[in-house]
């Protein structure tokens, strides 16, 4: 499968434009590639399941080139409102056409002169709703509590152009360019007339964005409030030292070769279709779970292969076909156990709450459900939001009898053995024993979690902390990262413990966890307190065109490394899946610090260098195969699940 056309195409001008914009000063037969000479960030590259549309290629010619090759002035007299009450700055705002479904579009000068500025005006939540943003929406009333007149921070340009300011937009600032590419219902380009405007909106931007994510001025005290001392690189506007970075590495990366294409292997619908997740197998076999069962595949060293199997939850997926036991709602989550002979089935309590009220376990090989569990703490019922494996690696473990559970203010591990010795009566649903663990008393707000390959855990917070909690106990976390205003969906860990991936809705986070003790010693933040010894994140972002073609459900999820459960092995690639979209990016590209997309970046460093792979419909879940199928490609084999499809796509050597 080719990669598809870039979607930046060639700029239009409006037939007033001031001379020296016109679009004929603009080589129309320069191609995007050309601009990466100059520093620019290289264009992402994109691979379709589907043939790509007839654009011309002409459209492959970037807004990047255009705009440098605009002859703008060197000053740019203030826009004067008409009332005269003040003088506002102006740009030129570029809008992108021909975003959603196509493989280009084009970039139309929408006002030559456009006035802009930062103003106040109260909050709209129904608006934000209406963006399919709810779960934001949602956050920002509780935190705001009765403080129901704040108003927001708010961006005008123009005539056509206002929006919140805040990570949705999706800002992609381009230092070397001066510009600026954002969303706000459609995709919109400021390309600014000097440096010192340009600099001036950045600094704006940022100070803009702290007080409406943390409802305080953005002054020195206030972020040192927020995020701590030992934290306070992460609030810089400025660039961090690059040797905080490096100092997190324990061996300097080699430099990451040119990106391969993916080739599409298998295809297949599923036989049960409504797919709710994907659970891999390093073993034998994969499965997708639905709404009344699970198709069964088979790893290859080429991906998936369907073995035409199916296994059917009984009732319709109403409940478990044990007389007696608890009814399951439609399962969300399979958590493969005992050497991946046993399947754990998490299920969400009825009337839309997403907590569950216990697991069913199901035998694999006989495809009958085998146990019924409930939660259970003291005698007192309790639910659990997500449940995981003791260690990156524990599926594999034919005796294993614990697995972890997390809810809202709780972190704690299972038994499925009785204390008493009883055999559990299939007739009755048994309470799992808590093994260890601890129950805050509020204010965790818990929402995601994984385990590292010796059993350290993360966890993530609707707050957007990131906390690491180390072997020995479950009572206090060893690191607490303070976030970045947005909540934490889904976290993960590689094996050895040295990094952490948090996603949120529009971006993830890439986190080093190594430092060096008081005595020079190695140690990770699951293990030792890291104190003023904190690295620096990196950033992973889609470009705002991508970020709006992506579909109106767009949003971020189950980011993760690629799967390795050996030690000495490192993780290769990050994959996530956003609307219609799973989103590749280059593990060693993203940690190495000369890379092109940090040059003259301003604040936290963010990369924009990934692969693209569309689908015709939401994509559920996108993983990579365990690191054993690495055969003849370098890669493992990546799966990606629609609601009613799975693919596999190897790596073209």
């Amino acid at each position: 499968m080719g990669a598809a056309e870039s979607r930046e195409g060639k700029l239009e001008s409006d037939s007033d434009e001031d001379e020296g914009s016109s679009e004929s000063s603009v080589g129309s037969e320069n191609s995007f590639q050309s601009t990466l000479d100059d520093g620019t960030p290289e264009p992402t590259r994109r691979t379709r399941t589907t043939p790509p549309s007839s654009v011309s290629s002409k459209l492959e010619n970037s807004l990047d080139l255009q705009m440098e090759s605009l002859s703008l002035r060197s000053t740019t007299p203030a826009f004067t409102p008409s009332n005269g009450s003040k003088l506002l700055p102006v740009v030129k705002l570029y809008q992108h056409l021909g975003v959603s479904g196509c493989s280009g579009g084009k970039w139309v000068l929408a006002e030559k002169q456009a006035p802009w500025e930062f103003l106040r005006e109260g909050h709209d939540d129904e608006e934000e709703e209406d963006d399919g943003d709810d779960s934001e929406v949602k956050w920002r009333s509780a935190t705001l509590g009765k403080n129901k007149d704040y108003k927001d921070w708010l961006l005008r340009v123009g005539s056509k152009v206002k929006c919140r300011v805040d990570d949705g937009s999706g800002m992609h600032f381009f230092d070397g360019q001066l510009r600026v590419d954002f969303v706000a219902r459609g995709v919109w380009a400021m390309r600014f007339p000097s440096q010192d405007d340009y600099r001036n909106f950045v600094i704006d931007f940022q100070n803009c964005r702290f007080e409406n994510t943390y409802f305080l001025e953005a002054t020195e005290a206030n972020k040192l409030k927020v995020f701590g001392k030992d934290f306070m690189v992460w609030s810089k506007v400025e660039g961090e030292e690059e040797s905080i970075w490096q100092d997190a590495e324990d061996v300097q990366e080699p430099t990451p070769r040119k990106a391969k294409e993916l080739r599409e292997t298998y295809r297949e619908q599923s036989k049960l279709n409504n797919i709710q997740s994907l659970t891999m197998g390093a073993l034998d076999h994969s499965f997708l779970l639905t709404d009344s069962g699970l198709d069964v595949l088979s790893n290859r060293a080429t991906g998936l292969q369907s073995k035409d199997v199916t296994i059917r939850f009984e009732d319709g997926g109403g409940g478990s076909g044990v007389r007696g036991a608890t009814p399951f709602s439609t399962p969300k989550k399979g958590m493969l156990i005992r050497g991946e002979s046993n399947m754990m089935l998490l299920s969400p309590l009825k009337d839309g709450k997403s907590n569950a009220g216990g697991v069913s376990q199901l035998d694999i090989g006989t495809g009958k459900m085998v146990a019924e569990w409930k939660f259970e703490k003291d005698g007192t019922p309790i639910t659990m939001r997500d449940v995981t494996n003791d260690s990156k690696g524990s599926q594999l473990q034919s005796g294993g009898s614990t697995f972890l559970g997390l809810d809202d203010n709780r972190l704690c591990r299972w038994d499925m053995r009785d204390r008493h010795g009883v055999v559990q009566q299939l007739a009755s649903p048994v309470s799992l024993s808590w093994a260890e663990g601890h129950q805050f008393s509020r204010g965790t707000n818990f929402q995601c979690f994984a385990t590292a390959g010796d059993g350290s855990i993360v966890v993530g917070s609707r707050d957007g902390k990131v906390r690491l909690y180390g072997i020995t106990s479950m009572r206090q976390a060893k690191t607490v990262f303070p976030g970045l205003g947005s909540p934490i969906t889904h976290v993960d860990v590689t094996y050895d413990g040295k990094w952490v991936l948090a996603t949120t809705d529009s971006y993830m986070i890439l986190i080093g966890t190594v430092f060096k003790d008081k005595d020079g010693k190695t140690k990770t933040g699951f293990s030792g307190r890291m104190g003023g010894r904190i690295v620096a994140p990196r950033l992973l972002k889609v470009n705002p065109v991508d970020f709006y073609g992506a579909g109106k459900q767009q949003k971020f999820h189950e980011g993760q490394f690629s799967w390795v459960t050996e030690e000495g092995k490192q993780e290769r690639n990050l994959v996530v899946s956003a609307g219609n979209y799973t989103v590749i990016w280059n593990f060693m590209r993203v940690k190495d610090s000369n890379h092109d997309c940090y040059k003259q970046q301003i604040g936290l460093k963010t990369c924009y260098c990934y692969k693209v792979l569309e689908k015709d419909s939401s994509v559920v879940h996108s993983k990579f195969m365990h690191e054993k199928y690495v055969q003849s490609s370098d890669e493992a084999p990546l799966v990606v699940a629609t609601p009613n499809y799975v693919s596999s796509f190897n790596m073209d050597l």
